[in-house]
């Protein structure tokens, strides 16, 4: 993170720099321009489809390992149940996406038929973490890991909490990222 800063301050020097040198091209993040360019997008910047797939991973994640359901090596007979139905759930999920798939004129297929660009391409990030999410809560609740909402709740927030070094990481990499497209 620090390389990311020291990154973007380089590039605020540079900038300023070959903006005074009249380099073709190049645009100061110093000038009236730049300041503006800054603080009136910076919003923009960072709410981006990749902030949404963080989130989404790391809530799905954190919701896995809350469940419990790679975390004990002696199974007891409710984990086996829980495990039972996970499965039946996971099916279930999986054989809803084929359908919105796999059949011709399918919702997720794109106006050529294809899946790759679609909607279903495009989603593949909030489908993968809602059924983790799905099979995690389902095990969790049937295991007796999970017992109000209040325990789905946190491990909904879990992976958020132990992943904010990264909420950090990546705001200062969207960030350098614009701010050398706006230069450049």
């Amino acid at each position: 993170m620090l390389l990311l800063l020291i990154a973007e301050a380089v590039l605020i020097l540079l900038s300023w720099i070959l903006s005074a040198m009249r380099v073709e091209g190049v645009r100061s993040l110093l000038s009236g321009e730049g300041v503006r360019w800054f603080f009136g997008n910076f919003t923009s910047m960072v709410a981006s489809p990749w902030l949404a797939c963080l989130i989404l991973m790391l809530m799905a994640l954190g919701c896995l390992q809350k469940s419990g359901i790679f975390s004990r090596p002696h199974i007891s007979y409710r984990d086996r149940m829980a495990l039972r139905i996970t499965v039946v759930f996971l099916v279930f999920y999986l054989g809803i996406i084929l359908l919105l798939t796999a059949v011709p004129h399918a919702v997720l297929l794109s106006s050529t038929g294809s899946l790759f660009p679609s909607p279903f391409s495009r989603s593949i990030v909030p489908l993968l973490s809602f059924g983790i999410i799905i099979i995690s809560i389902t095990f969790g609740m049937v295991s007796g890991r999970f017992q109000t909402l209040a325990d789905v709740l946190d491990a909904l927030s879990f992976g958020c909490r132990k992943g904010a070094p990264l909420f950090i990481f990546y705001i200062l990499l969207i960030q350098l990222f614009e701010s050398l497209r706006f230069v450049f």
